[in-house]
């Protein structure tokens, strides 16, 4: 799909395999943006396993200017208990900041937001860090709510393993 953004036009499509470098660029890039570099450890392998081999996790769309990359979206199916529908949960947004400006983000935003309405899906959801004003205006101008009563909970490392060992827990 291509999707006009600002004076030009920026092409929006979905990354292959053959885009796995350019993915492990964007997301070191974001980590980077986010002051987060130290915890980057994905290798190149491991995003081709999850995003392209036979149970794919989760979908990137690239956004290309000229042939060039210049932004991304990594997102994955979620589910709304409440809705009772799936939905599309936005891990990682990034547009170099060249790049910035020229509506790319919101032609990433649109794209995402046709696909969930495409699939059926019921809704788009993200999360944004707190410090990080110019993107919590950005989803504000696209018609986001910001929800300050909801906290992002996360188990990795050692606790996601201590917690899976506990021996009262079922196998499942």
């Amino acid at each position: 799909m291509s999707e006009a953004a600002g004076p030009r036009s920026v092409e929006i499509r979905s990354a292959t395999a053959a885009d796995v470098g350019t993915i492990l660029g964007f997301i070191r890039d974001l980590a980077r943006y986010e002051r987060l570099e130290h915890k980057v450890v994905v290798t190149a392998d491991e995003i081709e396993r999850w995003l392209f081999a036979d149970t794919r996790v989760a979908e990137v769309l690239l956004a290309i200017d000229a042939g060039e990359p210049i932004g991304f979206a990594l997102f994955f199916v979620s589910f709304s208990t409440f809705l009772g529908r799936p939905g599309i949960y936005l891990e990682d947004l990034f547009v170099r900041e060249t790049a910035r400006g020229r509506g790319v983000g919101q032609a990433l935003m649109r794209a995402l937001a046709a696909i969930a309405v495409r699939r059926g899906y019921g809704r788009l959801e993200w999360a944004v860090l707190d410090w990080n004003a110019p993107a919590i205006e950005f989803y504000r101008r696209l018609g986001a709510d910001v929800l300050d009563d909801w906290r992002v909970c996360r188990l990795t490392g050692a606790a996601l393993d201590r917690l899976a060992s506990r021996p009262h827990l079922p196998e499942l």
